[in-house]
């Protein structure tokens, strides 16, 4: 049996390029949110413009959230096997060549095939972890993946009106030709700053193990994201869940089996893992109804009594703060936990997005009250978000960071699915007529914070759960939660 690569001393490129490791990994990241954001001003016109369905200009969003839920943990084993830096190199590529794709065609089969490569850059944030992991000593670490983690809140802030401000006053491609730029911007820089990990886990790709990951995944999230549209008790959606759970049994059975798998399951059902994982799909679906529903309540009519009639410049504008407070915030998250642990910082920022969303059940209807709770949830996001990836590197082997982290990014996905799903039924069914449109009530907003903000108080206790960062030192084998030296002293902070 092939042993995993020996572990180095971690050491930044030295000189110019060093310096630019962290700012670069950051960049790929907040690039990454932009992306999958920008079409979201286009959604309305999008049928127009490439004279099609609204059903199938619906997929932009699905094709993208689909390929980013399957590749991320695929891309995340490949990095460990072959190298991050070449991976996430390859995902941004992807990206960027999706980008161009859309640039240059208004025809709407590619504009989602386009979507379905961008996906790919799902897996910059956890391969850029598992980087900083490889190559940042234990007393810089903390602060660069609470960075990193904070860069899909201010990525996705900054994305929202800068597309919308390219929309309004330019033709729509235009948008992509800017992300084309700024992408193959990203495909340089992280090939010149960013050094290759030296950290494998050497062995044969899971190919069987892919294929079974990517078939019930898809299964699975194609019926939460369309069973809205399609019926949740209409038989494609009911045989879409039973294919999922089959062909996931048939998964699980085959990964215990396999002597390299795709996903390390025995390592996944250790209590540090698994529920690092739970806490982050319900994080995932606690935070994600905030943009959701805050976006759609600042645009409803003035005429429904409690919206404020907002165009999209302006409701992005309205998220931007939340942005800045995750950049700003995500020091603190490294602090406390390397005074306290990741998992009091995973449970603080759980319990702040519960209050955030108990200041928008107060008052939905002043701008400035909207603004402030959709900031505190945005806050208590950057301190679960930065804290669940080092949760993840205390607890797993060195070699085997990138495709952990990769489930964890994948859990997080599948709760923000399920929260688009669970926002959009309550809101379907709390509608009253405005001009003889169906429009969703301010109860049905704010039953929406409710089931939001009870998520995050259980996801704030499932943290409390997670064993102690205190524990047994030393190097353990791979196969049995292997920590390596560098992170006795994480461990110990």
């Amino acid at each position: 049996m092939e042993q995993p690569a020996p572990i180095a001393q971690p050491t930044v490129r030295p000189g110019l390029r060093g310096r630019f490791t962290i700012p670069v990994l950051a960049f790929g990241g907040i690039l990454m949110a932009v992306m999958q954001t920008v079409v979201v001003p286009l959604l309305p016109d999008l049928p127009r413009l490439t004279h099609s369905s609204p059903g199938a200009v619906s997929w932009t969003v699905t094709a993208t959230l689909l390929s980013g839920a399957v590749l991320t943990p695929v891309l995340g084993r490949a990095g460990d096997m072959y190298g991050k830096r070449r991976v996430l190199t390859s995902a941004l590529l992807l990206m960027t060549v999706g980008s161009v794709m859309c640039a240059l065609s208004s025809d709407i089969a590619v504009l989602i095939t386009a979507r379905a490569l961008q996906g790919a850059a799902a897996s910059v944030v956890p391969l850029s972890i598992s980087i900083l992991r490889d190559e940042l000593p234990p007393e810089r670490r903390g602060s660069a993946v609470a960075l990193m983690s904070s860069t899909v809140g201010i990525g996705a802030a900054l994305g929202l009106p800068l597309a919308a401000l390219v929309v309004q006053y330019y033709d729509w491609h235009t948008m992509f030709w800017l992300t084309s730029a700024l992408g193959a911007v990203g495909v340089s820089a992280v090939w010149w700053a960013v050094k290759e990990s030296p950290v494998r886990e050497p062995g044969r790709f899971d190919v069987a193990g892919t294929l079974g990951l990517a078939a019930g995944l898809v299964c699975l999230l194609l019926g939460v994201s369309q069973g809205g549209q399609w019926g949740w008790a209409g038989a494609r959606i009911l045989g879409l869940f039973a294919a999922a759970v089959a062909v996931l049994a048939l998964w699980w059975w085959q990964q215990l089996r396999t002597e390299r798998p795709l996903v390390d399951l025995r390592l996944v059902s250790r209590p540090r893992v698994g529920l690092s994982h739970v806490a982050a799909l319900l994080t995932g679906f606690a935070f994600y109804a905030n943009s959701l529903v805050t976006a759609q309540l600042v645009q409803a009519p003035k005429a429904t009594g409690y919206g404020l009639g907002l165009s999209i410049v302006q409701t992005g504008l309205c998220l931007l703060p939340g942005g800045v407070t995750m950049l700003l915030f995500s020091p603190l998250s490294a602090r406390i936990s390397a005074a306290r642990g990741p998992r009091v910082t995973l449970a603080i920022g759980a319990a702040v997005i519960a209050c955030g969303y108990a200041l928008r059940i107060a008052d939905s209807r002043d701008l400035w009250m909207i603004i402030l709770g959709a900031t505190v949830v945005a806050t208590g996001t950057t301190l679960a978000y930065s804290a669940l990836p080092t949760l993840i590197l205390r607890a797993v082997p060195a070699e085997q960071t990138a495709s952990a982290n990769g489930v964890n990014v994948l859990m997080r996905t599948i709760g923000q699915a399920t929260s688009s799903a669970a926002v959009a039924a309550v809101l379907i069914h709390h509608t009253s007529p405005v001009g003889g449109v169906p429009v969703p009530t301010l109860h049905g907003y704010l039953l929406a914070f409710t089931v939001a903000g009870i998520v995050a108080l259980v996801a704030s206790a499932t943290a409390l759960t997670i064993p102690g960062d205190t524990g047994r030192r030393g190097s353990r084998r791979a196969g049995s939660g292997t920590l390596d030296a560098r992170d006795e002293a994480l461990e110990g902070a």
